[in-house]
């Protein structure tokens, strides 16, 4: 015997009324007259047996119970919307979607990325940045980078290159501070860094064996990228990955007061989920790939 299943048209106009808190909005909404919403909210709450809306002249208010049901059907609304978005979403054979984390994007990909367009004239690329772990089933993305210890399960990766820990700082910052002659020295200087990488620090400090200046004040910003450009202007010392400032290294953009560097542990790998990927997907992981071997 089957399962009890509520009316579908009864319930679509109860989840839209129950978001936009009137009748006459979800009308407008499901493109039906406000009598027809209200029919089938009325025939909702007589097969449920519960009253699911007061009706106020502001609106309509949710009852305990009202808000109970929708709390949980919503869930259920928005994973349709998002899957029905998806499969309509026509995808053109040459835009390359990217999702990448911030400071990978702005310090070691943007700069690069003229190399790769020169080569693939015909794909366009769209690069958006986040810190939030990729979900291919959700966002319309061919290629991601993931950040981490291991690489994500059930997905096409490939590492790129490890962590590795090293303070910087650009030379002017010498000019009005005294350059640190040992690790100690650091007591002086203002340490930048990331509200989301906050071991940097005590890891590279543990490891020189200064754990007690890992609650010294200093600068913290969004992302690593903002605490590098700080660190160019002068403002003190960061704690950076090599792979993130091995250009500036090289230019004397920045220079590095200490010989230790220190690894993680972590890598970045390109993720993808494809099996066999588009083309527009296996250009650009050749050409990544390329830029680490």
């Amino acid at each position: 015997m089957s399962s009890p299943f509520p009316p579908l048209n009864a319930l679509r106009a109860f989840e839209a009324t129950a978001r936009a808190g009137s009748l006459t909005r979800a009308a407008a909404e499901l493109r039906v007259t406000q009598g027809a919403v209200s029919r089938h909210v009325s025939q909702l709450e007589k097969w449920l047996g519960v009253a699911l809306f007061v009706r106020t002249r502001r609106g309509a208010e949710l009852t305990h119970e009202g808000e109970t049901y929708f709390r949980g059907i919503r869930p259920a609304f928005q994973e349709i919307d998002i899957q029905t978005r998806r499969l309509m979403k026509k995808p053109d054979a040459n835009t390359l979607r990217l999702k990448l984390p911030p400071t990978f994007a702005i310090r070691w990909l943007v700069p690069r990325l003229a190399s790769f367009h020169a080569d693939n004239r015909h794909i366009d690329v769209q690069i958006t940045t986040s810190h939030q772990p990729i979900d291919f089933e959700r966002e319309n993305v061919d290629v991601a980078i993931h950040s981490g210890s291991q690489p994500v399960a059930g997905l096409t990766c490939h590492r790129l290159f490890g962590e590795m820990l090293l303070p910087v700082c650009s030379p002017s910052l010498f000019d009005h501070h005294p350059k640190p002659e040992t690790l100690a020295d650091l007591e002086r200087h203002v340490l930048l860094s990331s509200m989301h990488r906050p071991n940097d620090w005590p890891d590279w400090l543990r490891a020189a064996k200064l754990p007690e200046l890992t609650e010294k004040a200093g600068l913290q910003f969004e992302n690593s990228a903002l605490a590098y450009q700080a660190a160019l202007d002068g403002l003190g010392i960061v704690m950076a990955q090599l792979a993130f400032v091995e250009d500036d290294l090289r230019s004397g953009r920045l220079v590095e007061p200490f010989d230790l560097r220190v690894p993680t542990g972590n890598a970045y790998f390109v993720v993808s989920p494809y099996a066999h990927p588009p083309e527009r997907a296996k250009a650009f992981e050749t050409w990544i790939k390329s830029l680490v071997t």
